[in-house]
């Protein structure tokens, strides 16, 4: 998608927010569809149960009910964490105009729940007030430092110094601080350079827990890849293709990927706030 064209919007009625998830207790997900239309996105997946015309990072769904559906389920809800979002990004641009995300976030907070944030939009700025500091966990993905590579990969979500900005902010605030490595682009960013890099800059922002993700070719996921490797990267598409979809390369691959995490992680001195490694 490119970065200045707008998404189709539709306004939707949903009958549930607050669903069971592995990555949390609960996960909430304002929206369904996401604009920042980031090329590797795993949520592409959505279309199957939510066909649309549009390609992934064209349209959005607003759950405009969202808060009023929320507040009856926490009656009967038991506290725990809720992850936000599972499936789009709950601080996408234009949460900006509806205020979805933090209008149930403050009912989850008002209800103690644990808040798990994780954007790539420094829009969360916004809402710090609405979570509550030693509850909630604020945090962001990085895929790389190089603005230009975000650029290509994660067309429409906020610049990689304003997401190292939001862990700055939120430490400040009192939060505790998360960021997601991933997925890291092959032989783009997953070199024993760049994850020196990043694993410096993770340490110097002072986060507190840390996952690292590898490329994954989840449904629908490699036609976009492909798609822009083709364009800009074309002497990198047999590379992928082998490292996506043949076993024994993917394997070997992985095991030197988690020796190299490691090996920045342990130079940073933060090995023990790695949480998640492919």
């Amino acid at each position: 998608m490119e970065a200045d064209r707008q998404p189709v919007v539709r306004e939707v009625l949903c009958k549930s927010v607050l669903n069971k998830s592995s990555l949390g207790e609960y996960s909430l997900n304002c929206y369904t569809g996401c604009e920042h239309a980031c090329v590797y996105c795993y949520a592409r997946f959505m279309q199957r149960f939510h066909p649309h015309p549009e390609p992934w990072g064209e349209f959005l769904d607003v759950k405009v009910n969202a808060p009023e559906v929320l507040e009856k389920q926490l009656r009967r809800a038991v506290p725990g964490s809720v992850f936000t979002s599972s499936a789009c990004d709950g601080w996408q641009q234009l949460e900006r105009q509806w205020e979805l995300t933090r209008r149930c976030c403050r009912l989850l907070t008002d209800h103690g729940f644990a808040v798990l944030a994780l954007t790539k939009n420094a829009l969360i700025l916004r809402d710090l007030d609405v979570l509550r500091p030693g509850l909630s966990r604020v945090g962001t993905t990085v895929t790389t430092l190089d603005e230009r590579l975000a650029a290509l990969w994660e067309p429409r979500a906020s610049p990689v110094e304003e997401r190292w900005g939001i862990l700055r902010a939120a430490k400040d605030a009192g939060f505790e601080t998360s960021v997601m490595f991933g997925p890291l682009l092959p032989f783009l960013s997953d070199g024993q350079e760049s994850l020196d890099e990043l694993f410096g800059r993770a340490a110097e922002a002072r986060v507190d827990v840390i996952w690292v993700d590898a490329m994954n070719a989840r449904p629908r996921v490699w036609p976009a890849v492909g798609q822009l490797l083709h364009r800009e990267f074309p002497d990198l598409h047999e590379q992928y293709g082998r490292l996506l979809h043949h076993e024994p390369t993917r394997t070997a691959y992985l095991d030197a990927l988690r020796a190299r995490v490691r090996r920045a992680a342990r130079g940073a001195g933060i090995e023990s706030r790695l949480a998640g490694c492919p």
